[in-house]
C-alpha cells in the first residue's frame, strides 16, 4: 500500500520528518537542499518520484523566508519530475497572522502564501492549528486541518490534575479554549487585554472564576511570550493556585525565552511542530510534546483515501 508513498523534507525540521517516516515504517526520501554562495536555494531530488504520492514536510518557521522558498522550490522540482500528487505538510503555517485587511494599505499574507503553494503545484495541504481557521478558504485545493488537541489533552490529564480551569488569553481564542474545557469537563475563563503596539500587550482583568484552581492558558502559538506572561501574572493576582500554558507552535522570538524564565508560569507545554533553537532546548520550563504520530496517521489516511476528521471525534 505504501510502495508509491514518498516523504521529503527541507532544512526546516528534518527530525520531525524522520519521526514521521519511522511511524510509517518507510525510509525518508532523499533530496539535496542547500544554498548557493549568494543565498539562492538549490534543490535536487535524488530519487525517482514519477507516479508517486509525495509529501513534503516543511514548517515555515524561522528563518521563514528561507524555509518557505525551500518548500515551493522543492514542490516545483517534484512536479517537473512527474510526481502524481504533491502534498505540502506544513505543521506551522508562516505569515498566518495577517489573514484579513484590518487597516488601510496592508497585505493579506496568508492568502499570498496560499497562492504561492497552488501556483507551484501543491495539490493538497496538511497543516496544524492554523492561526485562523478561515485561512483554509484561501486555498482552491483540499486542506486537512489537524489539531494538536489529542496530544495536549492527554498531557494535561496525566500531569496537571483534575482541578483545572482553561483560560483564553484573549477573546479571539475563546472557541479553542472552550473546546478543551468541554473535553476536560472544566471551567472556562477569559483574560481581557489591551494591546497598544504589535507584540506588546497589557492584561487587564479575568472574566471567570480561577480562585484556588490550576489555570491553564491556551493559545495557538507563543511568539514573544508577552501575552502569556502578562496573563499568568493576572491569573495569580486573581487567586489562581498555579499557572501553566499550552501552545501548539513555539515560535519564541525576541525576548520570549527570558520572559518565560522570569515569569510565574510553572511550565510551557508546546509541540514539536517547530524545532526549539538555542537556549530554549535546555529550558526547564518548556515541555515538548511530539505530534509526529498524529501527522503520520493523517498522511497514512490521506494516502489510503480514508477519513482524517475521524481522528478528532
Amino acid at each position: 500500500m505504501k510502495r508509491d508513498l514518498k516523504i521529503f523534507t527541507g532544512n526546516a525540521h528534518p527530525q520531525l520528518a524522520k519521526e514521521i517516516t519511522d511511524h510509517l515504517r518507510i525510509p525518508l526520501s532523499q533530496a539535496d537542499v542547500r544554498k548557493f554562495s549568494d543565498g539562492e536555494i538549490f534543490v535536487e531530488v535524488k530519487e525517482n518520484v514519477r507516479g508517486h504520492d509525495v509529501y513534503v514536510v516543511q514548517p515555515t518557521c524561522t528563518p521563514v523566508n528561507d524555509h518557505l522558498m525551500e518548500l515551493v522550490i522543492m514542490v516545483d522540482a517534484l512536479r517537473r519530475a512527474s510526481a502524481r500528487r504533491i502534498t505540502a505538510v506544513v505543521p506551522y503555517y508562516g505569515y498566518a497572522r495577517q489573514d484579513r485587511k484590518n487597516a488601510p494599505r496592508v497585505p493579506i499574507t496568508a492568502k499570498v502564501v496560499a497562492e504561492m503553494f497552488m501556483v507551484v503545484g501543491v495539490r493538497r495541504v496538511l497543516c496544524m492549528d492554523l492561526h485562523a481557521g478561515q485561512i483554509q478558504g484561501f486555498f482552491n485545493i483540499p486542506v486537512d486541518h489537524l489539531f494538536a488537541a489529542p496530544v495536549v489533552l492527554r498531557y494535561i490529564m496525566e500531569h496537571l490534575g483534575n482541578d483545572v480551569v482553561m483560560v483564553s488569553p484573549d477573546a479571539g481564542g475563546v472557541e479553542r479554549t472552550r473546546a478543551f474545557a468541554k473535553r476536560l469537563n472544566s471551567g472556562l475563563a477569559i483574560i481581557d487585554k489591551r494591546r497598544d503596539r504589535p507584540n506588546e500587550c497589557e492584561a487587564m482583568h479575568v472574566i471567570g472564576d480561577v480562585r484556588g484552581k490550576t489555570a491553564i492558558l491556551m493559545d495557538d502559538m507563543v511568539d514573544t511570550a508577552g501575552t502569556l506572561c502578562a496573563g499568568a501574572k493576572t491569573l495569580l493576582e486573581n487567586g489562581a493556585k498555579e499557572v501553566h500554558a499550552c501552545c501548539s507552535h513555539a515560535v519564541l522570538s525576541g525576548p520570549a525565552l527570558e520572559r518565560i524564565m522570569q515569569s510565574e508560569m510553572r511550565s510551557l507545554v508546546v509541540t514539536n511542530s517547530i524545532p526549539l533553537r538555542g537556549e530554549a532546548i535546555n529550558c526547564q520550563k518548556i515541555k515538548v510534546l511530539s505530534v509526529s504520530g498524529l501527522l503520520a496517521e493523517a498522511i497514512n489516511r490521506i494516502h489510503n483515501e480514508d477519513s482524517v476528521s475521524s481522528l478528532f471525534v
